[in-house]
């Protein structure tokens, strides 16, 4: 029934509000008449006969004028009800308006009561719409109920939006204020969270959405884990943000990273950020990858000159230039495309030289483990080869800043793509002791959600296709940071650069990404299925640890050499340096081995060079005392601070 309505031509569904609003001001004349001009008699009389084509033709342009007949049949609020008072009102001043012209009795008295009656009708005509509409959409098919938490704007709008819908159906809000539990708000009451776990398995409510401010995130994430226990579904509304984006409609939409992280939102907003690269032209290697696309976009925002966008992928670059060129353009900023390979110099020193460059973040890395652990060789042109390259650029250069992004994988490194980047961190650290008037700094940071290859869209997708969600280890753990807050911590890092730094961000401790799983799960209105009992939507499945992948990620080799910046969240690591002649050395062998096409070698070298290096065994805090793991032949480093002046380890 619902169907065959919603199916009828536009101006049919639109045609029958009209007719309706007519029937009802020739309803409201009629009874006004038999109000003040009591008996047949009188509303016969030529002057009040007159008032009925006025009526007729005046009515339905009136509520087409106000757009009467495009009010949606939901649920009543209040601009609905402001635009029935005055077509009302309207009309009744142009009743009374002819009633005086026509000299009919008690002309004012006779608008005012048609007012009041129209203004009724034209309510109650609608209030009988909605009621019969939801009665048929009842009857049509079971609706399962939910409830919503936040009896705010957002919360309201959103019960209204559902009340349409086939499949769902709001049944009551809960509140925290105290002023608002016990109220009706259309039709739905208001109650107490004080039990709300109880309150839902009372009522047969399996279904909660949240719909809580932005900055109400503490208790988003203590209503999820209250709700997860019970094992009650939970769905979060999105932000004010997303709501506009999705032009006002109100649908729970997507999990995003801050929902899952079980965190606060790390607050790296600083007036060092903007002031560092504010008329500056700097370039971002890597543009169009997760990380230097999210770098590109908040640099706009900085104003600097010139953004280069250096990116070896064709469409990558397409698309973040696609992306970027109208708002660089608001902004006052120029846009470079440069394609090109980080491990070609000759394109490197002409991009930097003929663009004017001042400032390198290079984000340009091969990052995935086991696609790097298949292929080594070029992970090591790209992420060894490919810094060296781009950094001598930028010594010969003078360059004012170089900011290399590195990654957790380079500390104690169990694959051969963290033994690249912890080489790659060898060789910035190495130049920065001859090359003083280029700043060197490093940032190193966990897995960033939402990028491409990590575990959100990789989870994301395995639930729409109805599971298995993939965890290669039920212990395995992972610093988790959002794409804007890694993004954000390079362009701090540029910013506190003192020469050869390592920044890292204090994310607080790891989490398993078992329980991460287990969290997306259920906020995307799933339950993870028991393989005791085969209950729920979901089978999480543990399918062993890949080539190369540690059970537990480090930030630092040693928490002693952690010292504080401007930043609270931010740390700088003072670590271990080899010499010139050692990196040297390692730059031979890692491209004799490339030239040669030699993995062994290339693994021997990572063995041998980086500190803690232990291809395919677990990770230091994983091993007895009795395990101390494979011992290559080491050389012996050095600290450094400052930039690049050397000192002697700390006794």
């Amino acid at each position: 029934m619902i169907s065959g309505l919603t199916a009828l031509p536009v101006q049919v569904v639109r045609s029958v509000p009209l007719l309706a609003d007519l029937l009802v001001f020739l309803t409201a004349l009629t009874v006004s008449g038999l109000v003040l001009h009591p008996g047949e008699p009188g509303l016969r009389a030529a002057p009040f006969v007159w008032l009925y084509p006025m009526v007729g033709i005046a009515g339905p342009g009136i509520s087409l004028g106000l757009r009467l007949n495009r009010i949606r049949l939901v649920m009543l609020n209040a601009r609905d009800l402001d635009r029935l008072a005055r077509a009302a009102l309207a009309c009744s001043f142009g009743l009374l308006g002819v009633a005086l012209l026509l000299d009919v009795p008690r002309a004012l008295a006779l608008a005012t009561a048609f007012g009041i009656v129209a203004f009724s009708g034209l309510v109650g005509a609608r209030l009988l719409a909605i009621a019969a509409l939801t009665r048929l959409r009842e009857r049509q098919r079971s609706r399962e109920p939910v409830a919503i938490f936040g009896a705010g704007p957002a919360g309201v709008q959103l019960a209204s939006s559902l009340s349409q819908s086939s499949d769902v159906r709001p049944v009551a809000f809960f509140d925290d204020n105290p002023t608002m539990q016990g109220m009706d708000i259309g039709g739905l009451p208001v109650w107490s969270p004080k039990d709300l776990v109880g309150d839902l398995y009372r009522h047969g409510i399996d279904r909660l959405i949240i719909a809580l401010p932005d900055d109400a995130r503490t208790r988003q994430r203590t209503l999820v884990e209250m709700c997860r226990r019970a094992e009650i579904e939970v769905r979060i509304l999105p932000s004010s943000l997303e709501l506009l984006a999705q032009g006002g409609r109100v649908r729970p939409g997507p999990v995003e990273a801050h929902d899952i992280l079980g965190r606060e939102k790390v607050d790296l907003e600083t007036p060092e950020v903007a002031q560092s690269y504010a008329g500056r032209v700097v370039m971002v290697t890597g543009a169009g990858g997760s990380i230097g696309s999210e770098l590109c976009r908040q640099l706009v925002e900085c104003g600097p000159a010139k953004i280069v966008l250096f990116e070896q992928s064709e469409y990558n670059l397409y698309r973040i230039d696609l992306e970027l060129r109208e708002r660089a353009a608001g902004h006052g900023v120029a846009l470079a495309t440069c394609l090109g390979s980080v491990a070609d110099p000759v394109r490197v020193r002409d991009v930097i030289a003929g663009q004017g460059v001042e400032i390198v973040l290079h984000a340009a890395a091969y990052k995935h483990v086991p696609m790097v652990e298949a292929n080594e060789l070029e992970g090591a042109r790209n992420n060894v080869l490919g810094t060296r390259v781009i950094a001598d650029a930028a010594v010969e250069a003078g360059l004012e800043r170089f900011i290399l992004v590195s990654t957790d994988k380079a500390v104690r490194p169990t694959s051969v793509m963290g033994a690249t980047k912890r080489l790659a961190e060898l060789i910035v650290q190495d130049l920065q002791t001859r090359a003083p008037r280029t700043k060197f700094a490093m940032v190193r940071f966990g897995n960033v959600l939402g990028s491409s290859g990590s575990v959100l869209p990789l989870f994301q997708e395995q639930i729409r296709a109805g599971g298995p969600v993939t965890v290669t280890h039920p212990e395995i753990c992972r610093y988790f940071m959002t794409v804007s807050e890694a993004s954000r911590l390079v362009l701090l890092a540029g910013a506190y650069a003192e020469g050869g730094d390592v920044f890292v961000l204090d994310m607080g401790r790891p989490q398993r990404v078992m329980d991460l799983a287990r969290r997306l799960i259920h906020l995307s209105g799933r339950r993870v299925k028991d393989p005791a009992t085969g209950l729920g939507d979901i089978e999480i499945r543990v399918t062993g640890l890949r080539p190369g992948e540690k059970l537990h990620e480090e930030l630092f080799v040693d928490a002693g050499s952690l010292r504080r910046t401007p930043h609270p969240k931010i740390l700088r690591a003072e670590e271990a340096m080899l010499s010139e002649f050692e990196v040297a050395a390692i730059l031979r062998e890692v491209q004799q081995a490339i030239e040669t096409s030699n993995p062994e070698k290339l693994r021997a070298i990572a063995r041998e060079r980086v500190e803690g290096y232990a291809a395919g065994q677990l990770p230091r805090k994983n091993r007895s005392a009795s395990d101390p793991g494979p011992r290559g032949p080491r050389v012996s480093p050095r600290r450094v601070t400052g930039a690049g002046s050397p000192r002697q380890p700390d006794l």
